[in-house]
């Protein structure tokens, strides 16, 4: 366009230029040649635009959107034309309490009130990406500025309003997937409405009050406290439960033995044990009593 303005400056003074003096009237066919040659020279550049990959182009021509969408690539259009290109990619908006780690730099994170009324301040990330084919109703409708204009006041109008569906604690731990499901589907909805898709919402983090976090503390602690109480308690009811079992073995033993056992058997293993005595290299001879005090000897010779 700029090549185009020049040009039509340079012709129009080719033509104003007065031919009275021959010196002068010398330049008007040079300046009228640079004159034409800018303009063609513009023409020829504003009438090819490139896209890039990722990208879409909308047209507007003296203010109106035209509805066909420029894929990526080269085309040539009216030079006239003023093309306004679009990130069709995954874009991320972070809203984070952390200094410099959002997207607005200082505390940027989401206050809001939960059900039993207490303040919570959530960290959130939203991935989303515009719809290529309605790139030409977001810049007719919103603008090229979307992401202050939709993404960041939606989201975080949606989080307060369903926050206050859930208490603090519940929001911090169980109900947590809850939460961040409900404002997706909820998001989602207005963000299709106006051209972009949401793709995934990012719960990074979730910061209680104080007070709740030193019961929330308090409480898991005692949790632990029980759990390791009742490992204690399973322990020594195992222990005593194989003392029993042990003494009983014991008892079942001894009654055996006292209930088993006959004299004549009780001889016998006698009589096996002191054979294997005699037997031994260190004794020769061993006389006991045999039957009816009997002397009975056992040798091993």
């Amino acid at each position: 366009m700029f090549l185009i303005i020049l040009g039509l400056i340079v012709l129009t003074v080719g033509f104003l230029i007065p031919r009275n003096n021959p010196q002068v009237a010398k330049a008007v066919l040079p300046v009228r040649f640079a004159g034409v040659l800018l303009l063609l020279l513009g023409a020829l550049t504003a009438s090819v635009k490139q896209i890039d990959a990722g990208e879409v182009g909308v047209q507007s021509l003296f203010g109106k959107v035209q509805p066909k969408v420029l894929e990526s690539g080269l085309h040539v259009v009216n030079p006239l034309v003023d093309i306004t290109t679009f990130d069709t990619k995954t874009q991320n908006y972070t809203m984070s309490g952390v200094h410099d780690e959002g997207d607005k730099v200082g505390d940027d994170a989401i206050r809001v009130l939960t059900a039993d009324g207490l303040e919570v301040i959530i960290d959130l990330t939203v991935l989303y990406r515009i719809i290529p084919t309605e790139a030409p109703a977001i810049l007719r409708q919103i603008g090229a500025d979307y992401r202050n204009k939709i993404v960041r006041p939606i989201t975080r109008t949606k989080i307060r309003d369903n926050a206050v569906y859930y208490d603090a604690v519940s929001l911090y731990s169980t109900r947590r997937d809850e939460f961040q499901n409900r404002i997706f589907k909820s998001i989602e909805a207005d963000f299709k409405a106006r051209g972009l898709m949401l793709e995934q919402l990012l719960v990074r983090n979730i910061n209680l009050p104080a007070s709740v976090k030193r019961t929330i503390e308090s409480k898991i602690n005692a949790e632990q406290e029980a759990q390791k109480m009742q490992f204690v308690l399973q322990k020594e009811r195992q222990e005593a439960e194989r003392k029993r079992v042990e003494a009983q073995g014991i008892a079942d033993y001894q009654k055996i033995l006292s209930t088993g056992l006959s004299d004549k058997q009780l001889q016998y293993e006698m009589i096996k044990a002191q054979k294997e005595i005699a037997t031994s290299p260190n004794t020769k001879v061993i006389i006991v009593n045999g039957r009816n005090n009997t002397p009975l000897l056992l040798t091993d010779k």
